[in-house]
């Protein structure tokens, strides 16, 4: 067994805390948000159950994921019209520019803060 093998391999969680499984090594049943996500599930307040990690070889750093329980999860909360409206608003506020205050289809970045015409006509004018 290698050395980032054995420090990562603790299935009781007496070294950690929590169970901790090497990289990919992970038992079933355990997911992390992202996958929870995938398969329309969210953790649902319950506490981390069990992590994976990897150390790097380089810097000795630990990379760590953590991992819920499937059968604990619950089913992601549906978006109501509101949530909807809300997030509607907020992506116009993202793609309107503040100088020209037109809607330019796309977001602005956060960098200049204005639209691509309102850049061009800015370098024009300092040139």
């Amino acid at each position: 067994m290698s050395y980032a093998y054995g420090k990562c391999f603790d299935p009781t969680g007496a070294r950690h805390g929590i169970p901790t499984f090497p990289w990919r090594c992970a038992p079933d049943g355990y997911a992390t948000r992202r996958q929870l996500r995938a398969k329309g599930l969210r953790p649902g307040g319950q506490p981390i159950a069990a992590q994976v990690m990897r150390i790097n070889r380089r810097t000795g750093d630990a990379r760590v994921a953590y991992f819920y329980r499937e059968d604990l999860a619950k089913p992601v909360r549906p978006m109501t019209s509101r949530k909807w409206g809300a997030l509607a608003l907020a992506m116009l506020a993202r793609r309107t520019c503040p100088r020209c205050r037109i809607d330019v289809g796309y977001c602005i970045p956060t960098s200049r803060g204005i639209c691509g015409l309102c850049i061009a006509i800015e370098e024009q004018r300092a040139t």
